[in-house]
């Protein structure tokens, strides 16, 4: 075993649940949510933001990266299975102080890599300051934006997925 992986290992186990509430206290979540709300009442997208604290040490052992987590996530909360394939998510692991932000075909093909790199380098630069929640703001405001462009209003805008921010 690498020392990298062993250092992994002891973060994911000493990263307690309870953590998330330090960086997101319920203020935060409610914020978060409000502009998950106000944001798709723009576009006909849908957002999603999951924060986790931890693995289980079955997914470290297997070395899953949050990226694949992410994605299993994806699945799991159903982003992508909205009628104009224009779902996003914001996923955040705190033990690895990384974050992925995924999106459905519809809105992949549209943004494509760069678009969502240069979003993730302004979050990343606010939570390496402690921004946490101004980071998934800016990134809300953001991807609002792309999806504005994207799939504007037409219609009854449904919101099929919560906007209620999820933690793991």
């Amino acid at each position: 075993m690498s020392l990298k992986f062993i250092q992994r290992l002891f973060k994911h186990l000493f990263v307690l649940p309870g953590v998330v509430r330090r960086y997101f206290p319920a203020d935060s979540m409610r914020h978060i949510e409000a502009a998950i709300a106000a944001s798709e009442s723009s576009h006909m997208g849908e957002i999603r933001f999951v924060v986790e604290s931890n693995l289980h040490i079955f997914d470290i052992l297997g070395k899953k990266s949050a990226k694949k987590r992410a994605i299993e996530v994806f699945s799991q909360f159903h982003v992508w299975d909205t009628a104009q394939n224009n779902g996003v998510l914001i996923y955040l692991l705190l033990a690895d102080r990384d974050f992925e932000i995924l999106a459905d075909r519809g809105v992949h093909q549209n943004v494509g890599n760069q678009g969502w790199e240069k979003i993730s380098h302004e979050m990343e630069v606010m939570f390496r300051k402690g921004q946490f929640e101004n980071g998934v703001l800016y990134g809300i405001e953001q991807i609002s934006t792309l999806l504005m462009q994207y799939y504007p209003v037409d219609g009854e805008n449904v919101n099929e997925l919560p906007n209620t921010p999820i933690i793991i």
